[in-house]
């Protein structure tokens, strides 16, 4: 996992490999570990490798590749590494408007009411809206 930045006492990482992912799915009892899976499935598509000719250099850029154009996977963690809050954001520079970032709890729990101190301070992080309207798929009313 990559340090992404401090929501104190809090901390938000970003999730990297499918066994982060599904590290987070058991820990958290949610599906985190399918949705990384077919967002990196979907990126790895859309590499293109250089035209060196080279087969040993066929995948110079592959990882790089993927993390800049599939969606953002991260998750809060207490100071004793326990799981708290998984998100999905928009890819770097993608306009939010075009992707619903979506931000959930264990059990796919609502975050929001114990956690909206980190879920601000990762919104302001990215310069994205993450309100629980809109972020949070289960919301009901």
């Amino acid at each position: 996992m990559q340090f992404v930045c401090e929501a104190p006492p809090k901390t938000w990482f970003r999730i990297e490999t499918e066994g982060e992912a599904a590290l987070e799915s058991r820990a958290m009892n949610h599906a985190v570990e399918k949705y990384f899976k077919q967002a990196y499935a979907q990126a790895a598509k859309t590499y293109v490798p250089p035209k060196s000719g080279l087969y040993i250099e066929q995948n110079i850029g592959l990882k790089a590749h993927i993390q800049r154009v599939m969606p953002r996977f991260l998750t809060l963690r207490d100071g004793e590494g326990n799981g708290l809050v998984t998100a999905m954001l928009p890819p770097a520079g993608q306009d939010e408007r075009a992707f619903r970032p979506i931000i959930v709890g264990a059990s796919n729990s609502d975050p929001y009411p114990d956690h909206a101190e980190a879920i601000r301070a990762l919104a302001q992080h990215y310069g994205l809206t993450l309100d629980g309207a809109r972020c949070y798929p289960y919301r009901r009313g």
